[in-house]
């Protein structure tokens, strides 16, 4: 045996792709013919932003489960903590690997970084390949008529729909056979080793009460969502007491299952059921905001921290005082709903995604806050926390991402509260001081009558908090900003 022939390892190394079938890189090693090693690295410092604590927890248990699900068909999942571009070589090297293979990952710094490694585990013959295991279309495939990049939604995605979705999922595999580990190679840690779950104290507590990570629990989670009736999916999907939503996002952050996947069961099901077309459509799209946030992001790989369009640079942010701050972090702001969901996101690892957008509008817009900072607490916290969603999520809302709400769009969130949650539901499920609140004093408990308030035992200021800023003043001084801005 050579060292690169044929007959030699095929190296995997899983990152944001912690699943088997559709798994454009595992297919590759199965087809190859060659016994397999299958490699995780925890990164450490090297440029790459860390991951938050709530996703370390679900990398937690998606890495429990995908190590499971080969040994399952005869597999094994090594696991690493350290440097990629140290380990991965030098695995590729103590193996005498034949060929490596990954999906590809779409920031910028991550690509360097994978191009790096690329040259580093070439070596003679070896093969190495990576695909795109990550999205629908690569988003260079996605042009406009000049060439060039989008920057707005719409044009985008009828591009995408334009072009097609090219091929069916991948099967998942049925028997794979697992490399010897090689002498000599780099050191292996155990899952506990990487110390991904939180200890003291235990803020995720119950979580898998909610919870799935996996691939097994992604798949769950999309039969479950299309066993319902999506022709009601436009209207209840802004609804916040209503289970009108896939919740698959966090299981494709880690890649738990693919976008591909997911459009071709929705449109197989649809298919089925041909009155709940409609309501289809308009989930796909939703997977296609996904796909132009990859878009931007790739063309433009500072997003983390650079306003798209520069002009925001001039915004004069406030130094929110730390009261004001942490008002908002615990649910203490005086807003019901505002309250509601930030108390989700730390209970659950997860909020609703039209009080994602309330939350942040209020931070962003009634206290006057660099969105940076927002977006940096929404990584720490969120499962589901998106390099490229995340990011231009928090640019949608503070009007300088893509396709972006305009800065004078704010939101009130006493209205919006009244509208996506008209029984008080959503705010009671969440801000249990309110419970016995009527309807009509829910979202603007500071308007009730003492006596409501009493009957429902709130009293404002020590049960539960007064607005910490009004709503048409925070919203004059929002406008005032915005006009240095234009200017």
């Amino acid at each position: 045996m050579t060292k690169h022939d044929t007959a030699a390892p095929s190296l995997v190394w899983f990152r944001s792709d912690l699943r088997l079938a559709d798994n454009p890189a595992l297919h590759a090693a199965i087809e190859r013919g060659a016994p397999i090693l299958c490699a995780f690295v925890l990164e450490d410092d090297n440029g790459l932003r860390a991951l938050g604590a709530a996703s370390l927890w679900w990398l937690h248990h998606s890495l429990e489960a995908l190590a499971k699900d080969l040994e399952k068909h005869g597999g094994r999942l090594d696991l690493f903590q350290g440097r990629s571009g140290t380990i991965t070589p030098a695995l590729a090297d103590a193996s005498n690997a034949g060929a490596v293979f990954w999906n590809r990952r779409y920031g910028g710094a991550a690509i360097k970084h994978d191009e790096a490694i690329k040259t580093a585990v070439a070596s003679g013959d070896r093969h190495v390949e990576s695909f795109n295991g990550r999205l629908i279309h690569e988003p260079w495939e996605i042009k406009t008529k000049t060439g060039g990049s989008y920057g707005v939604y719409t044009p985008y995605w009828k591009a995408a729909i334009a072009l097609g979705d090219t091929s069916e999922p991948l099967p998942a595999p049925r028997k794979l056979k697992a490399a010897p580990y090689p002498a000599g190679g780099p050191k292996r840690v155990s899952l506990k080793q990487l110390g991904l779950l939180p200890v003291k104290p235990d803020w995720a507590a119950g979580w898998l009460d909610a919870w799935t990570p996996g691939e097994a629990g992604a798949h769950a989670r999309l039969t479950d969502f299309l066993d319902g009736d999506l022709s009601r999916y436009e209207h209840e999907r802004n609804l916040l007491s209503v289970k009108g939503t896939s919740h698959l996002s966090a299981h494709l952050r880690f890649g738990e299952i693919s976008p591909r996947q997911i459009v071709h069961a929705a449109e197989a099901a649809a298919k089925k059921e041909p009155h709940t077309r409609d309501g289809t459509k308009k989930f796909v799209a939703e997977i296609g905001w996904r796909e132009f946030d990859y878009h931007v992001m790739f063309y433009h790989p500072d997003v983390a921290e650079v306003n798209l369009h520069r002009q925001f640079d001039r915004m004069p942010w406030r130094d929110v005082p730390k009261a004001e701050l942490d008002a908002w972090k615990k649910g203490q702001t005086g807003y019901p709903v505002v309250d509601a969901g930030m108390r989700e996101l730390w209970a659950t690892g997860y909020m609703h995604n039209r009080v994602r957008m309330i939350t942040a509008s209020f931070l962003i817009k009634h206290l006057m806050c660099d969105w940076r900072i927002g977006e940096k607490w929404f990584w720490d916290c969120l499962c589901d926390a998106d390099p490229a969603n995340n990011t231009m999520n928090w640019q949608w809302v503070a009007g300088s991402g893509a396709d972006a709400s305009p800065f004078f769009r704010i939101f009130n969130p006493v209205l919006q509260g009244q509208k996506f949650d008209p029984d008080g539901e959503y705010v009671k499920a969440h801000v249990p001081e309110l419970a016995k609140l009527p309807k009509a004093a829910i979202h603007e408990p500071w308007k009730a009558d003492r006596s409501v308030l009493a009957a429902a035992g709130v009293e404002l200021g020590k049960t539960y908090p007064k607005p910490i800023v009004d709503h048409a003043t925070g919203r004059a001084r929002a406008l005032a900003a915005y006009e240095k801005v234009k200017g």
